[in-house]
Parts: C-alpha cells; sequence; structure tokens
C-alpha cells in the first residue's frame, strides 16, 4: 500500500534554462559537447523564452544543494521544483538524435545500392537440332536456325554430329538472358522450321 505509481517526467526548456543560458556569455567550448548542445538548443528558442514554462530564480540557486548562493543575479526568486528542467537535455532528444542519424545512414545505403548496375543472370545451352533423315540440307537447317532473332539471345559456335545410317544432327550452342529467352520458345521457333527440322533437344544447360 506504499507503493506509489508515477508518470515519467517530460524535460522541456522552462525559465531556469532562459536564466542559465543569459549567465553564459558565450558557448562552451567543443570538448564540453553535452553543454554545447545544451546551449545551441536553448538558443534556438530566443523567440520564445518568454513563454516557456516556469518562474525565473536566482542564478546560484540552480546550483548543488547547501552551496551558499554567490552570484549576484537579481532575477526574481520563486519556488520552483528542479525536476522541472535539465541544463543538458534530455534522453527524448538524444533518441531522436539517433533516430536522425539512422535514417540518414539507411538513405545513404539505399543510394549506394540503387546505383549498383543489375546482375543479368544468363545461361549458356547447347541444343541438339535432329533433322529428318540423310538428305537434309544440314546448311539450310543450320541457316534456319541462326536466322531466329531474339533480345536476350545470342548464337554460337556449331558442329554437326553423327548419329547414324549416315544422318547428323546439329549441335549449336547459345546464350540467352534468363529473363527474356526460354528453351520452350527455342524448341517452338527452331521446329517451325518442320521442313528440316524432325525435333530438338537440350544437351547441355548452365547457369552464367
Amino acid at each position: 500500500s506504499d507503493l506509489q505509481w508515477t508518470q515519467p517526467v517530460k524535460f522541456v526548456p522552462s525559465q531556469a534554462d532562459v536564466v542559465v543560458f543569459d549567465a553564459v556569455t558565450t558557448p562552451p567550448p567543443a570538448d564540453l559537447c553535452h553543454a554545447l548542445r545544451w546551449f545551441r538548443h536553448i538558443q534556438s528558442y530566443q523567440n520564445q523564452k518568454n513563454s516557456l514554462p516556469g518562474v525565473q530564480k536566482p542564478l546560484g540557486q540552480y546550483g548543488p544543494a547547501g552551496v551558499a548562493d554567490t552570484t549576484s543575479s537579481s532575477a526574481p526568486a520563486a519556488a520552483e521544483d528542479d525536476d522541472d528542467f535539465d541544463l543538458f537535455g534530455s534522453d527524448e532528444e538524444e533518441d531522436a538524435e539517433a533516430a536522425r542519424l539512422k535514417e540518414e545512414r539507411l538513405a545513404a545505403y539505399a543510394a549506394k545500392k540503387a546505383k549498383k548496375p543489375a546482375v543479368i543472370a544468363k545461361s549458356s545451352i547447347l541444343l541438339d537440332v535432329k533433322p529428318w533423315d540423310d538428305e537434309t540440307d544440314m546448311v539450310k537447317l543450320e541457316e534456319c536456325v541462326r536466322s531466329i532473332q531474339m533480345d536476350g539471345l545470342v548464337w554460337g559456335q556449331s558442329k554437326l554430329v553423327p548419329v547414324g545410317y549416315g544422318i547428323k544432327k546439329l549441335q549449336i550452342g547459345c546464350v540467352v538472358e534468363d529473363d527474356k529467352v526460354g528453351t520452350d520458345v527455342l524448341e517452338e521457333q527452331i521446329t517451325a522450321f518442320e521442313d528440316y527440322v524432325q525435333s530438338m533437344d537440350v544437351a547441355a544447360f548452365n547457369k552464367i
């Protein structure tokens, strides 16, 4: 029953910050990074300083408890809870700064990744194109095959390979872009030359 629930303290600039800021004539040196950040933060509120919450007290009353006031500040005194202000910024400000830095790094990474050229998937294919018989004009057959032109298709070397009974098949290589040319499309177009081509088979297929 002795436990009490308390709400988390939200740190905002107050009249206490204004009193201390007015007493500091120059920005703190760079090695006092937290004090310098506080100085710049309060400086950004100069046009609103009269509307900040709290009541100003003498400068010396913001020091450690039990230490006599040795300042000559004439700022009006008033009771104010010291927990209402934070001279060196708040955790919320640090979290916001960390979030901003993270967003900047993510944006830089995305920009760097976008500049890299996309990798095009390719395959090397070896085709066996079989004629009807030994009387098929193999020169004409190869001309028909090579006449097939598609975006993403490059024909390579070829040779005639004996299959028996005086019949030779055309073995021809090609390189294709996987997203543009498939073996089913090649087979459809090659077997369309039905006066010369009996069938087409894939002898080898390798990713590049």
